[in-house]
């Protein structure tokens, strides 16, 4: 493993609204090179899933749900739009718990996350709701190989949703979708600085750098992309998938 060394976050601004089609791997490198930050050999770009989802059409007009009598009385007990709680319960794999005005799915990507990732913020002032990409792994792969077709160049995709944490006040993002680099980094029977063999020391580097492109990209400032730069990451077919704890190994499951 590398030295540690200066890694940079560089929000991508100026990136326009994402429609439907829209060729979003084009547009994030024209606002790079707008910005005087045109991607280079080893950097990281990290996207929110909100824009991927923009651009593969996955979005749901909440004027045509007809919300199901359980999704109508959840909604009317807590003050939330039921037609929400509708998509969030079609969009859901699995209900993992439904109380205290709090709904936690495992979507069919087998995330545990709240309302199955349905988010109407920063969509269209509350008209639609946006989705989570079909398959966030291949939206990764596909930008990742346009990304190298345009540019020449291997530059790994990180997709990112906003979740919470069990024990843990506040929200930070996830990744969701990867392509081009390994999700985690393995420590396991290494030694430390002290000779101690490590057991159980897995890095999870993937999320890591979501929630590092978190903090320069906020939430309000319409800045859907950065780039990790100065990172030594691992290159792979990883997967973001690759973070999910399989079911016979989650303890509280």
């Amino acid at each position: 493993m590398p030295d540690p060394t200066e890694v940079r976050a560089i929000p991508v601004r100026g990136i326009p609204e994402i429609g439907r089609r829209a060729d979003l791997a084009a547009e994030i490198l024209d606002a790079c090179a707008r910005q005087g930050d045109p991607l280079s050999a080893g950097d990281i770009l990290v996207v929110t899933h909100k824009v991927v989802s923009k651009a593969e059409g996955r979005f749901a007009q909440l004027a045509k749900v007809r919300p199901s009598k359980k999704a109508t009385a959840w909604a009317r007990k807590h003050g939330v739009d039921a037609r929400a709680i509708e998509l969030a319960l079609q969009q859901a794999n699995r209900l993992v718990r439904m109380t205290k005005g709090v709904l936690i799915t495992e979507t069919r990507h087998h995330l545990i996350c709240a309302n199955s990732g349905v988010d109407v913020s920063n969509v269209d002032g509350g008209a639609s709701a946006v989705l989570l990409p079909a398959d966030p792994d291949r939206s990764a792969a596909r930008l990742l190989s346009v990304i190298r077709r345009k540019t020449g160049l291997h530059v790994p995709v990180i997709i990112t949703d906003t979740f919470g944490r069990p024990w843990r006040e506040g929200l930070t993002e996830v990744a969701i979708g990867l392509a081009g680099m390994k999700a985690t980094r393995d420590f396991r029977d290494q030694r430390d600085p002290y000779g101690y063999k490590l057991h159980v020391s897995l890095e999870a580097v993937a999320d890591s750098l979501a929630a590092f492109a978190g903090t320069v990209c906020g939430k309000l400032s319409r800045c859907p992309a950065c780039i990790i730069r100065g990172f030594a990451y691992e290159p792979g077919r990883g997967r973001a998938r690759d973070l999910i704890r399989p079911a016979r190994r989650d303890l509280f499951r």
